[in-house]
């Protein structure tokens, strides 16, 4: 499989990009891998980047993007940061991915027993990282359910993914309320912006259609 090219990348659409994105996924799921020439590729895309995609995930080292979507070289942007949220600087870089370099989707992808999400859930506190789950924060409280304290808590399982699905859709609306760029793209339909959650325990991702 080639990297993509200016001319590739010219012929994506919104939602042929996102067929790209469940058939890697599908191909990740059974194991089997699109053939690269990942050496080629880095040779191909040496003078440029034709990206289809731009991708927001967890740092978790579990969910690469590029490798549980079957990506090679030049495919896709990923922006990682614990707990998949937005700030002005990833809002920055995916201006720039989808509006100067062309991407035509959007992903926010949370995952299952995130561990960001939990430390958020149990009110962790450790340095900068107490001021960063501060980000993730709204997410657990905008989940109703359980009410019962001792419930809401990283071992609740059922719970933190909740809280997990609770924060990639914020983050979208985050985007949308804070990058008229993005927006404007977005109702536009230049672009789409989705959210998708990962299972850590079977690989599949499931996009919120």
């Amino acid at each position: 499989m080639k990297a993509h090219t200016k001319e590739t990348q010219a012929t994506m659409t919104p939602q042929k990009s996102l067929a790209f994105l469940k058939e890697g996924n599908i191909r990740f799921q059974n194991n089997l891998k699109a053939h690269r020439n990942l050496l080629e590729q880095v040779n191909d895309t040496s003078e440029g980047q034709f990206p289809f995609a731009t991708i927001l995930s967890c740092i978790d080292s579990r969910v690469s993007a590029e490798l549980i979507f079957d990506q090679g070289l030049g495919d896709i942007f990923s922006i990682r940061i614990a707990g998949n949220f937005v700030n002005s600087d990833i809002l920055g870089s995916m201006e720039f991915a989808s509006k100067l370099a062309g991407t035509k989707l959007i992903v926010v992808l949370g995952h299952t027993s995130c561990g960001a999400v939990k430390g958020a859930c149990d009110n962790v506190d450790l340095g900068n990282l107490t001021g960063m789950l501060e980000k993730i924060k709204p997410a657990v409280n905008a989940v109703l359910e359980p009410k019962d304290l001792s419930l809401r808590t990283s071992s609740n399982l059922d719970f933190v993914d909740s809280v997990a699905a609770k924060n990639v859709e914020l983050t979208i609306e985050n985007i949308l309320k804070d990058s008229p760029v993005l927006a404007e793209m977005h109702h536009q339909g230049d672009i789409l912006i989705i959210g998708a959650m990962y299972d850590v325990s079977n690989g599949k991702v499931t996009f919120y259609e």
